[in-house]
């Protein structure tokens, strides 16, 4: 397994800070019960008269849904360790879990659902729009590309082959629109937009400002569907999370450009504005660029972070259906930040030259990561060899920064 082998590399095992109360995201007693309880945020809350002890000799923790062990093990530097026994479960758990409620999530571009399990977890479902062979159509503008459920799952292994790990755990999964969604939502909105349509298979097109309307419908075989599942984040009511906008916003307007297209020193300016003016932000930041250069990722306005760890953390790479929409071109206009800033940490640098080696290439620890999807293949193959293709454009990217 080049991936095991991966994993066992020297730059893949450089400690973390030492992570102390303050820089966890909940502070638990492990020997404290918690009891799960349905509420408008389906939160969970500590149960101060529980036994600490349980009858069999293990300790509350243990008895914790994943999900729950998940939301719990993030701290300020890290969404999950890189060795974590967690992830095979959880991931498990994503694509096997009894379904039983299924909402639209409110907000956003295009149709998502609120799926939740019978241990209170919840994930983010998105359903397949393309297959996987189909591109962008050339003249398409960013913001009105469609949203890919494989792309979740691929930028989820691409992230953590980074060693980023700041995307949720995200599997496939193969959704029975009616016994899963129609039979079971609770949403009146959803459930006036289902219709049979004339092949016999059950659609459903829901409520949203793009691609919500029976042209766009989507349709099972007769009523199967695929679909990425994300775990969702703790509650925003029990871990805020502070919204961003990217200095390398785009203009999403079709003619004009933003600031950062016309002046090649506008970096020079982030430099001296909060919170890119000190710390890891701006090098953080790079990295996501870097993600979403490989991926073709070209609709990152915004970007997320706890709100609780303030200024020094990693910045959440979420929402990232609209990568692997094109293998045939790369969009340099992405690496605009590592562009301009000529900055990158030295262990990303180091990491990137090592996936660019025969033993560690991207594309096959990718292709391994991904085969055991329940829904692989995930990527086309021309998309696993664009990958190597755009790493070794990034390191020519460096290397001229080098130069200079």
């Amino acid at each position: 397994s080049k991936l095991a082998a991966l994993f066992e590399h020297p730059l893949y095992n450089i400690p973390i800070p030492e992570v102390t109360e303050k820089d966890k995201l909940f502070v638990v007693n492990p020997m404290e019960k918690f009891s799960l309880h349905s509420s408008g945020s389906d939160e969970w809350v500590s149960s101060s008269k529980a036994e600490t002890l349980l009858p069999t000799g293990k300790t509350a923790y243990d008895t914790y849904p994943t999900w729950l062990k998940f939301h719990v093990g993030i701290n300020r530097y890290e969404l999950y360790p890189r060795q974590d026994p967690l992830l095979p479960t959880l991931l498990q758990d994503l694509a096997t879990q009894r379904i039983i409620s299924s909402v639209q999530k409110s907000g956003g571009t295009q149709l998502k659902l609120i799926m939740t399990f019978p241990n209170y977890g919840q994930a983010l479902f998105k359903p397949m729009k393309q297959t996987r062979d189909q591109e962008t159509p050339i003249d398409f503008f960013y913001f009105s590309d469609f949203e890919r459920h494989n792309a979740e799952i691929a930028a989820f292994h691409l992230d953590r082959i980074l060693d980023f790990r700041r995307i949720p755990p995200v599997s496939g999964r193969l959704v029975n629109i009616t016994k899963e969604i129609r039979d079971i939502t609770t949403d009146k909105k959803l459930a006036k937009t289902f219709f049979i349509s004339p092949a016999g298979n059950i659609c459903f097109y829901g409520e949203c400002s793009y691609y919500c309307s029976t042209e766009h419908a989507l349709c099972g075989k007769p009523d199967r569907l695929e679909g990425s599942m994300a775990a969702l984040l703790p509650d925003k009511t029990l871990a805020k999370r502070r919204s961003w906008r990217s200095p390398w916003r785009r203009s999403y307007h079709k003619s004009k450009k933003a600031e950062w297209e016309l002046n090649p020193n506008y970096c020079t300016r982030v430099r001296k504005t909060p919170p890119y003016n000190r710390g890891r932000r701006l090098l953080d930041l790079i990295d996501m660029t870097i993600l979403d250069f490989l991926m073709g990722n070209m609709d990152r306005h915004h970007y997320e972070t706890f709100e609780t760890f303030g200024n020094d953390t990693f910045l959440l790479h979420l929402d990232n259906g609209r990568g692997f929409g094109t293998h045939s071109r790369d969009e340099l206009s992405i690496l605009a930040p590592l562009q301009q800033c000529c900055s990158i940490k030295k262990s990303t640098y180091l990491r990137l030259q090592l996936l660019a080696t025969q033993p560690y290439r991207l594309s096959d620890l990718l292709r391994e990561a991904l085969a055991a999807d329940p829904l692989a293949p995930i990527l086309a193959e021309p998309h696993l060899r664009a990958l190597d293709r755009r790493l070794g454009k990034v390191l020519v990217e460096v290397g001229r920064c080098l130069a200079r």
